[in-house]
């Protein structure tokens, strides 16, 4: 049996193929509650001051996940709305480029006091959990991305999501419902502003992507399918959805 985790991935195969979207754990330290004290606490740690609407992208530097398009963006969308930007993330060890990456990133931010650039070390879920909970606006301006698990765990946490529309990004986003798909720099600023200038909006998406999360992508979704699949490999295939 081949597990795939989007229709398009699937293969003309000789063997069975069952389709298993992936998923975030709620109890874990990026996605679990936390208190409004621990995030301020975590927030002055790393320098930020929750004095303006904060609009965030948590990624690798990569210039897959376009940060320095995030940056044009957001300085389109502040001359309309004051904000500041996050953007937190580190390096992968099979991405040479990534130091290269963030370093172009900081000198194009020119040491704007509304910019926060953070290289996180891999165990910083505490922190990036904090991050996501303290933003206004959250960002995943990937260019290509496979499932792109940032989107849900963004959401899980009642955020407004703008994100590219690549990938599988669409199957967590439904665009204007459940958050906002977008495809240019222009079209991610005049969001940005967009659900600056629209809390309640703002707050609906959040609360649309977060129920979208909670019956989708979740880990007792996940056990379901796997126990499904594995109810087809000994035999009982009516609960099966083969691709």
């Amino acid at each position: 049996m081949s597990v795939f985790s989007a229709p398009q991935f699937a293969r003309t195969l000789e063997i069975p193929q069952v389709l298993i979207a992936p998923s975030i754990d709620p109890l874990s330290d990026k996605n679990r509650e936390l208190g409004t004290g621990q995030i301020e606490d975590i927030l002055q740690q790393l320098g930020i001051h929750s004095d303006k609407p904060m609009v965030t992208q948590i990624s690798r530097f990569d210039r897959l996940k376009d940060p320095v398009g995030v940056l044009e963006a957001w300085r389109i969308a502040r001359r309309r709305v004051d904000c500041q930007l996050v953007l937190a993330g580190g390096g992968a060890t099979d991405d040479p480029e990534g130091a290269v990456v963030l370093r172009e990133v900081r000198e194009k931010a020119s040491d704007d006091p509304d910019v926060h650039i953070l290289d996180l070390p891999p165990t910083a879920n505490i922190e990036i959990n904090a991050i996501q909970r303290a933003s206004t606006v959250i960002i995943q301006k990937s260019l290509k991305e496979g499932f792109g698990l940032t989107v849900s765990e963004a959401l899980w946490k009642s955020k407004p999501v703008i994100a590219g529309s690549v990938g599988e990004i669409p199957l967590q986003i439904t665009h204007k419902y459940s958050g906002i798909l977008t495809h240019t720099v222009e079209g991610t600023a005049f969001w940005i502003k967009q659900l600056l200038s629209a809390p309640e909006f703002a707050q609906s998406l959040g609360a649309n992507g977060h129920n979208h999360v909670r019956n989708n992508f979740l880990r007792t979704r996940h056990m379901r399918d796997y126990l499904l699949a594995f109810s087809y490999l000994t035999g009982d295939r009516s609960d099966v959805i083969r691709l």
